[in-house]
C-alpha cells in the first residue's frame, strides 16, 4: 500500500529527457490525475484510486490503511450496486414464513424500488429515505409505513454488515405517529350474540377462542388430538395457514413463533364445548398438507376440530365470509375480527391477578415486552394498587370512639 507519482519514472534509465518538472515523464504524463494511491482489501484484490494532489492521496492512503487494520473497510466500488438488486438478493435469502416472504416481495415491488430501487447504495441518502416515508404515509396507514420502512431499514443494515457501505441512511428518520389503538373486548354475553348469528359448524369457535386465548389459525388449525379431554388441557402445536401466493391453498403449519407452541389449562365448561361440537360434527380425517417441518412436508389425514360443511379446512377468506356479517349483526366495530375474543381471554387473566409472565405463556407471545405492549394499560397502575394495599392494611382495623378516649 503506497502512494506513486504517476507522471514520473522512478527509475529512468540514464540519459532520458526531463521534463518541465526536473524529472522523467512516464507515458501518462499530463493524462489524468497525478497521485495514485494503491493497496489491497481485505479479500486480497488490488485496487487502486488517483487523486490531483499528494496530500489528498495520502490521507486517503492513511483512511484505507487505518479501515483495514480496523476491519471496517468499505470497497468503495461494491457501493454501486442498484438499491433494487441487493435487495432482492436480501430477500431471497431470509428465513421468513411464507406470508411474511410474498409481503416482502409486494412491498419492494410496489412501494420501495419505484422511489429508490435504480439508486446505487452508496448514493441513497437519508433524504431520499425520508422521501420515500412521505410518499408512502400519503398511500398507506401508519402502520403499513412503519412495516415497510422496517424492510428498507433492514436491507442498508445487511448492506452495511456485507461491508457495502460504511453507514446506513435510515438514521433519524421520523415516520408517521401511530393513532392510538382504540381495543374492543367484548364481553362473555357478546361471544354468545356473535357465535349465535354463525353457521352451526363454526359457533364454538368464538366461545373457544375466549376460553383459551388461541389465535384464530390456531382455533382453525386444532386437531381432536390436540385436546386433552381428561387432564383439560389444549396443546398449541400448529396453525392453519392459507397461502395466496399459492393458489389460496391451505396448510398446517408451525406455530407463529417458538414461544407459540403452548399448552393452555382450560375449564371444565370449555372441554364440554368442544365435547358437545364433536359430538354434533363428528371429525374425519381431511386431507391436508402438513408443513409444520418445512424440511419434511407431508400430505395427511388430519382430524379438524373445525371444517367446513363441506367437510374441507376452513380457509381465512372461508373464515371471513361467515365472521364479517355475522360481527356486524352482533354490533361489534368495523373490521373486528376473531382476535377480539382473544383479548377477552387475556383480559380476564390480568383482572384476576395472573403476572406478566404467565399472561405472555398462555398467550403464546414470543416476550413479556409483546404482551405489555398490547395489555399494559389493562393492569393496575401504581396508584391504584397503592390505595388497594392501604385500603386492606386497614379493613380491620376498628376506628377509636369518645369513649375509647375517656
Amino acid at each position: 500500500m503506497a502512494v506513486s507519482d504517476r507522471w514520473h519514472k522512478r527509475r529512468p534509465a540514464p540519459g532520458e529527457a526531463l521534463c518541465e518538472h526536473g524529472k522523467v515523464p512516464t507515458a501518462d504524463h499530463g493524462q489524468g490525475d497525478r497521485w495514485q494511491a494503491r493497496w489491497r482489501d481485505d479479500t486480497g484484490r488490488q485496487c487502486k484510486q488517483n487523486f490531483a494532489k499528494r496530500t489528498d492521496a495520502d490521507a486517503h492512503d492513511a483512511r484505507v490503511r487505518a479501515s483495514l487494520t480496523a476491519g471496517t473497510y468499505v470497497d468503495a466500488a461494491a457501493g454501486k450496486v442498484r438499491f433494487a438488486a441487493y435487495a432482492d438478493q436480501w430477500r431471497c435469502i431470509q428465513v421468513h414464513r411464507e406470508q411474511t416472504t410474498a409481503l416482502t416481495e409486494r412491498s419492494l415491488r410496489l412501494y420501495i424500488n419505484p422511489v429508490i430501487g435504480d439508486l446505487p447504495l452508496a448514493a441513497v441518502r437519508s433524504a431520499h429515505v425520508q422521501q420515500l416515508i412521505k410518499r408512502l404515509t400519503d398511500e398507506l396507514a401508519p402502520s403499513t409505513v412503519a412495516v415497510v420502512y422496517g424492510y428498507v431499514a433492514s436491507i442498508f443494515k445487511s448492506a452495511v454488515r456485507d461491508r457495502l457501505i460504511g453507514r446506513t441512511p435510515c438514521d433519524g428518520i421520523r415516520l408517521p405517529a401511530l393513532p392510538r389503538r382504540h381495543m374492543f373486548i367484548p364481553d362473555p354475553a357478546a361471544v354468545e350474540t356473535v357465535a349465535g348469528f354463525l353457521p352451526c359448524q363454526y359457533r364454538v369457535i368464538p366461545r373457544a377462542a375466549a376460553r383459551t386465548g388461541l389465535r384464530p389459525s390456531e382455533m382453525l388449525g386444532l386437531e381432536v388430538e390436540c385436546i386433552d379431554f381428561l387432564r383439560r388441557e389444549v396443546h398449541v402445536r400448529q396453525q392453519l395457514v392459507t397461502s395466496p401466493a399459492a393458489g389460496n391453498v391451505a396448510y398446517l403449519a408451525a406455530p407463529k413463533t417458538p414461544q407459540s407452541e403452548r399448552t393452555v389449562p382450560v375449564t371444565a365448561a370449555t372441554i364440554d364445548l368442544f365435547a358437545a361440537h364433536l359430538a354434533e360434527f363428528p371429525p374425519a380425517g381431511v386431507e391436508v398438507e402438513d408443513r409444520t417441518d418445512p424440511r419434511n412436508p407431508v400430505r395427511r389425514a388430519a382430524r379438524l376440530v373445525f371444517v367446513t360443511s363441506q367437510g374441507q379446512p376452513v380457509k381465512r377468506s372461508t373464515w371471513s365470509g361467515v365472521w364479517n356479517p355475522a360481527a356486524r349483526k352482533a354490533g361489534f366495530p368495523p373490521r373486528t375480527g376473531l382476535h377480539c375474543c382473544r383479548h377477552l381471554f387475556a383480559s380476564a387473566l390480568i383482572r384476576f391477578g395472573e403476572s406478566v409472565k404467565t399472561v405472555q405463556h398462555l398467550m403464546g407471545h414470543s416476550s413479556p415486552t409483546v404482551t405489555l405492549n398490547v395489555y399494559a394499560h389493562l393492569w393496575p397502575d401504581a396508584d391504584d394498587r397503592a390505595r388497594l394495599a392501604v385500603e386492606a392494611a386497614f379493613t380491620d382495623v376498628r376506628e377509636p370512639t369518645v369513649s375509647d378516649h375517656g
